[in-house]
């Protein structure tokens, strides 16, 4: 008598989802970019050209508080229906072994969408401080506000490694690959388009709107190139 085996399909990513049923429409999903162990909800883009995008980082309403510490940004917060992030270690496990490419998608309140594509994106390892590596810049309308930052590893308050003599999330009220200090601080305060209040501390890509236009959506998507 042959015993009968199940094997339990863990998707790595979305596109691995995608690839194995290329009707399924954008949702919440559960990826295990590191293993068994390492399951996590995200939100997967099945439309953008030709589908298959993990999102790491989604700003939408300001329901969600993103001024937060280190360990936080490592392990990821928010809700994958809504605004979130996914976490260092999770987008590390994500481009550590794969080659792949970065979609940044943009909406300001006056319904207008623009894009930035990276044709190359991963994360170094905790122990080099998460450093950015980018590359490859395709413009969608957006410019390029993420080049400068290539290189950089990740700051927040609490752990500062930019290359600014202050604190650049503390001063910007964010978290980011800042360099000295940004260009693009999607994970800043949300507010609600132009509001020149506190220099550059909105949702901010400086290369299409400024500093002091806050965006109302940004989105960073990552998939495996082909």
């Amino acid at each position: 008598m042959v015993a009968n085996c199940f094997v339990r399909y863990l998707p790595e990513d979305c596109m691995e989802i995608h690839n194995q049923d290329k009707t399924l429409r954008s949702g919440v999903f559960t990826i295990y970019p590191s293993g068994s162990t390492s399951a996590v909800e995200v939100y997967c883009d099945m439309e953008t050209d030709g589908g298959g995008w993990t999102v790491f980082q989604r700003r939408l309403d300001g329901s969600v508080n993103f001024y937060r510490p280190w360990n936080e940004y490592k392990s990821g917060f928010g809700q994958a229906s809504g605004e979130y992030w996914l976490g260092l270690e999770n987008i590390y496990g994500l481009t550590r072994l794969r080659k792949h490419e970065l979609w940044v998608d943009m909406e300001d309140f006056e319904g207008r969408k623009v894009f930035a594509r990276y044709s190359s994106f991963a994360i170094n390892a905790e122990c080099e401080g998460y450093a950015l590596q980018v590359s490859g810049f395709i413009n969608g309308g957006a410019n390029d506000a993420l080049t400068y930052h290539n290189g950089m590893k990740f700051s927040t308050f609490d752990k500062d490694q930019d290359t600014w003599p202050n604190n650049c999330a503390k001063s910007f009220l964010g978290a980011f690959w800042y360099n000295s200090c940004h260009y693009a601080n999607p994970n800043g305060v949300y507010r609600w388009g132009a509001d020149g209040t506190i220099f550059a501390i909105g949702v901010s890509w400086f290369q299409w709107k400024g500093y002091d236009y806050s965006l109302k959506r940004i989105s960073f998507k990552i998939r495996p190139v082909k």
